[in-house]
């Protein structure tokens, strides 16, 4: 494979695509403006047609100019259309060939490869956006071939099979409750809210707006209401056939030491985690989800791509009974380890309640002062915060146990964080004037993510607690035995 090739042809159709999709509300905008006859209409149309023309020249260039080949243990890029750049990756480095298939990718039998390596950060190292299957599996297996080199095996050397073992499959049931229990909702409404926006000019809004108050007078409450409401059941069906595709046939299994994830309907996905870039374990359960017992899987990653669409946090369990998840990972992730943990004292509520007050009592004065009379209605919002509030305590707690610390805390869903000792890149405690009156502290952990930091943090703990923590990660402070910290006041 020491001769440069070049990708399949269709990757210019994608660089066009790509080119295009950053483009399309500007283009857009063009041909409506172009249509209407004028010397200054008919210019922008040519230069729309005049940019389409070049992004798709661009595709066929680029895809012309960019070439790779392995040799001497090297993979070998090309590319650049006025500046010719070369990338050389030696493949020991390369830790990962992560899959996919689009919709163009599938009828030729095409993949798209992005390659991983241990310093990759917030990029892929490379990206060969189309290549023949075959030629995909022919450069894992090379790759494969100097890792096993570099584990110690001789080329003529008997080399043991893979293990492999499938530890989750999503079934129909779990994939429509997945679906349905996702929240995708708001994310389809504020797309489509945000594309429309971008057509202000051409769309009569306020005449529009204005024809909708007449027949809300005339009409009525109740035919605006069913509006809105088919408006979000639509939103809601979008939102659950887009979340169905994504996460159609996902399997997770272990092979050597690697997780290797595959899921998506029309495009498919594979991604593959080595087990030692595991920094940690989060479990995350909305308002739906957490009455029923059932939650979300992520493992944080070192590295990773960091793009829009993967990132450092990787599904690896998307939709599981929670009681499930210890016996599915406890033997492939170390330290993992499951079990109740150390909840904030009763004190701290009030403090969590002051907390979510401070952000509704503004909104109620405002809204006193806007509507009157009306405005009493939101004096609904402190009992709410209250509950909220109550929710966000609740969720609060902390465990040691071993080498592993866990971290349960709630923002709009609740996270429960598996950290091991080793791989925690700094803990720190936070105590403020008021928390101090109250023997009470802050503890915050990070691990290493992507190009940064993520972990979890939980406040208004028992001092003596976090105190714990600290010395159990650091061994630089006072025994907790010996700290004056430890007693704890009544409430």
């Amino acid at each position: 494979m020491s001769e440069p090739k070049k990708l399949h042809p269709i990757s210019a159709v994608l660089n066009a695509l790509k080119q295009l999709k950053e483009m399309i509300i500007p283009l857009v905008a063009f041909v409506v403006f172009g249509s209407r006859g004028s010397i200054g209409g008919n210019i922008i149309l040519f230069a729309g047609i005049a940019s389409i023309i070049l992004v798709l020249a661009y595709g066929v260039i680029s895809w012309f100019r960019y070439t790779y080949r392995i040799e001497e243990n090297e993979l070998r890029i090309e590319y650049g259309i006025i500046v010719r750049k070369k990338r050389y990756i030696p493949l020991e480095r390369i830790q990962s060939l992560d899959l996919s298939e689009g919709i163009l990718h599938r009828p030729f039998g095409l993949v798209k490869v992005r390659v991983e390596t241990a310093g990759s950060g917030g990029e892929a190292e490379a990206v060969l956006t189309a290549v023949l299957k075959e030629e995909a599996i022919a450069i894992n297996n090379i790759l494969q071939d100097v890792k096993n080199i570099h584990a110690g095996h001789f080329e003529n050397e008997e080399i043991p099979p893979k293990h492999e073992e499938i530890l989750y499959k999503i079934s129909g049931k779990e994939l429509l409750m997945l679906a349905s229990t996702s929240g995708g909702v708001g994310v389809v409404l504020s797309a489509v809210i945000a594309f429309i926006s971008q057509f202000d000019e051409l769309i009569p809004y306020e005449k529009l707006f204005k024809n909708i108050e007449s027949f809300y007078v005339s009409g009525g409450i109740l035919f605006i209401s069913l509006l809105v409401f088919i408006g979000f059941f639509l939103a809601w069906v979008i939102a659950v056939i887009s979340t169905m595709l994504k996460y159609a046939n996902f399997t997770l299994k272990r092979v050597d030491d690697d997780f290797i994830i595959s899921r998506g309907l029309l495009e498919k996905r594979q991604t593959t985690i080595p087990l030692k870039r595991v920094q940690a374990v989060r479990i995350t359960e909305n308002l739906i989800r957490q009455p029923l017992r059932y939650a979300s899987v992520y493992i944080e990653s070192a590295g990773g791509s960091g793009n829009k669409d993967e990132s450092a946090r990787v599904t690896i369990l998307p939709f599981i009974k929670k009681n499930k998840i210890h016996d599915i990972l406890q033997s492939h992730l170390e330290g993992f380890i499951s079990g109740e943990v150390e909840p904030a004292p009763k004190r701290a509520f009030i403090r969590y309640c002051i907390r979510g007050w401070m952000m509704v009592v503004p909104v109620i004065i405002a809204m006193l002062f806007l509507l009157k009379i009306w405005g009493l209605l939101f004096l609904l919002l402190l009992p709410l915060s209250a509950f909220w509030s109550y929710l966000v305590y609740r969720d609060a707690g902390w465990r040691v146990d071993g080498s592993q610390l866990i971290l349960t805390y709630r923002s709009i869903v609740k996270h429960t964080v598996f950290m091991s000792k080793n791989k925690i890149q700094s803990i720190d405690m936070k105590e403020s004037y008021f928390q101090r009156k109250k023997n009470l502290s802050t503890i915050e952990a990070t691990v290493k993510s992507g190009l940064g930091g993520t972990g979890g943090e939980v406040v208004d703990l028992e001092k003596a607690d976090v105190i714990k923590i600290y010395s159990w990660y650091s061994k630089s402070v006072p025994a907790v035995e010996e700290s004056p910290a430890i007693e704890k006041p009544e409430m």
